[in-house]
């Protein structure tokens, strides 16, 4: 059940730019062939993130991804579950000790963003991941600033808030900081509290 509204979730979202125009239907494509792309072990399968700001939605939080060497978002895979909400809810506490961060309602199913995402072959936990595509729904919380932090050491070296700017410029990613953290940014104030 929680696939089939995942599905319908992703169709009704509106794409807020060309580049979620071209990866909704790549990521339609793989949920609607079964449940697959559910596992990791799948070349596409299906991951989360969660954008976390704070109240004001003038920073966010950033954990030092010891894989990509960078200051990025939060995010997991789903692991054969389709509720990936509480699943980026989990990983934002599990990463960044922030138990108490609440969605922001965006789009269907709480959807803020799509994309697809490439990941390059690595080493993890001393194995070798073959290179692969992550179809990531991106979702929006709030969490207070003042709530104690602390690095998940396996998977990150460091956790912090950082205003938007600085968030930009902290990442090493150049496409990810481009085309994802700008949209990302970008679409805040549509959904900010007034």
């Amino acid at each position: 059940m929680a696939l089939d509204a995942l599905i319908a979730d992703i169709r009704a979202y509106e794409p807020f730019n060309e580049q979620e125009a071209v990866d909704k239907p790549v990521i339609l494509r793989a949920l609607t062939a079964g449940p697959a792309c559910l596992d990791r072990s799948a070349l596409a399968h299906l991951a989360c993130s969660i954008w976390t700001v704070d109240p004001t939605f003038t920073r966010t939080l950033l954990v030092y991804h010891n894989i990509y060497d960078s200051w990025s978002w939060i995010g997991g895979h789903a692991d054969g579950e389709a509720d990936l909400a509480s699943i980026a809810l989990r990983e934002l506490a599990e990463e960044t000790g922030v138990e108490d961060a609440r969605l922001v309602p965006c789009g269907p199913g709480g959807i803020y963003s799509l994309e697809v995402l490439t990941v390059d072959g690595h080493e993890k936990r001393g194995r070798y991941v073959g290179s692969h595509l992550h179809l990531n729904v991106t979702y929006l919380a709030v969490a207070d600033p003042a709530a104690p932090l602390r690095p998940k050491p396996d998977e990150n070296s460091g956790v912090r808030w950082a205003a938007l700017d600085e968030a930009l410029a902290l990442s090493t990613e150049p496409w990810i900081r481009d085309r994802i953290y700008r949209k990302l940014i970008a679409k805040l104030p549509a959904v900010q509290p007034r």
